[in-house]
């Protein structure tokens, strides 16, 4: 008999519903809070070097957001947003990817793009906005985006990242698919990870993107970070049913729930995914429980909508301080050290902010640039408007009037 609904055809008798929680997914730990591998839990195969690249990441994301998150405090940039508390959730789901996976971010994934290989200097440019960033100063700060790093630059509407990933994953199954069979001639080589919150679970573009991918077979990992609120709204405010990782099994996607603050878990967990996505040309999900320990941003009061009590019941499950401990008792990391490289940490980065802030805005015509080869006639004009704008108040605005073209 044909089943064209595709669905299982597991008869039962008994008039009953299934509930969101009927699922009762759980959450892969493996290490406690002081770094000891739990009971019954195996710790993934992780060499002494990836091992300490994760911590260094991790280390260098919790001193650049507290110095940034200063800075913005001071008026010297405009806008900041932390990682803290999600540290091992991003740099140990990165660390598991080949280096030319491709990285679709939301915002708070600085982690990532720098274990990477994202400088310092690289980071200041772009949160500064000047004449070296990148984005050549298009962006707002932490928007960050790197093509030599297979990074796609963040965009700041929620959610966009996800559909878009579904497509480019599926055009990286497409160079090992026979055109006749539309069988795979071969293991696909790279996958794409679309990470994500668990607000921008509730966007259209999250349930277009995962029924997509499951449909058409895309090797995406989608990562969603559950941390507990969509700026100030609560998860239970939200949705119904058991967490995010109960919608990617009602997709038909592989999926996997994991303590987002434990680096070996999330490092296992992102392992065994992407072996799936390789192997068999399909998506996976993650959903990853790590508490949002700092505000939503640097335009958040989390005080409003959160007790302190709260805060200080996870701040004792800090990521890195958790993986720290495990590499103390690996014998692969000298604590007496560790300290003397995070004040040279914190000089480096107050030094490339000083620099940083003193470059030179972006010429005014890389507003227009690299979108049209010749910019349209109504570009064209509000340029023009614009240029004589700030040439009659100069002092008003960043850029130069004598470097204006």
């Amino acid at each position: 008999m044909t089943n064209p609904n595709n669905i299982s055809l597991n008869i039962s008798h008994a008039l009953e519903f299934i509930d969101g929680h009927a699922l009762n997914i759980p959450t892969l730990k493996i290490l406690s809070d002081q770094g000891d591998v739990l009971d019954g839990a195996t710790a993934p195969e992780i060499d002494k070097e990836t091992a300490l690249r994760i911590y260094s990441t991790m280390r260098f994301i919790r001193l650049l957001d507290e110095r940034m998150q200063g800075a913005q405090r001071q008026g010297r940039i405009s806008f900041y947003m932390q990682c803290l508390g999600e540290e091992a959730a991003v740099t140990a789901s990165a660390a598991a990817l080949k280096e030319d996976d491709m990285i679709m971010a939301q915002y708070r994934e600085q982690a990532a793009i720098h274990y990477r290989g994202f400088s310092l200097e690289e980071f200041m440019n772009q949160l500064f906005s000047n004449e070296k960033d990148l984005g050549k100063g298009r962006q707002m700060p932490v928007h960050y985006g790197s093509k030599a790093l297979h990074y796609l630059t963040i965009s700041s509407p929620l959610g966009t990242q996800i559909p878009q990933a579904t497509g480019y994953a599926y055009g990286q199954k497409l160079k090992h698919i026979d055109k006749e069979t539309g069988e795979l001639t071969s293991e696909i080589e790279n996958v794409t990870i679309c990470y994500f919150g668990e607000g921008a679970a509730s966007e259209g573009d999250f349930h277009a993107g995962l029924n997509m991918a499951a449909v058409h077979g895309s090797p995406v990992i989608f990562y969603a970070r559950n941390n507990g609120y969509a700026i100030s709204t609560p998860a239970d405010e939200q949705f119904k049913g058991d967490g995010i990782a109960a919608r990617g099994v009602g997709y038909g996607i592989k999926t996997i729930r994991v303590d987002g603050a434990d680096a070996l878990a999330v490092y296992a967990a992102t392992q065994a995914a992407r072996k799936i996505a390789v192997e068999n040309g399909e998506p996976v999900m993650i959903e990853s429980i790590a508490y949002r320990l700092g505000a939503h941003s640097t335009s958040d009061d989390p005080s409003g909508y959160r007790t302190k009590d709260e805060e200080a019941e996870f701040k004792n499950s800090c990521p890195v301080n958790r993986f720290k401990q495990w590499l103390l008792k690996q014998d692969w990391l000298d604590e007496a050290q560790d300290d003397l490289e995070k004040e040279k940490i914190r000089e480096d980065i107050l030094a490339a902010l000083k620099v940083a802030e003193k470059v030179q805005k972006p010429a005014l015509e890389d507003l227009v640039s690299d979108v049209y080869d010749t910019p349209i006639p109504s570009l064209q004009k509000q340029y023009e408007e614009l240029k004589a704008h700030i040439k009659t108040y100069p002092d008003a605005y960043p850029v130069t009037a004598g470097r204006i073209k």
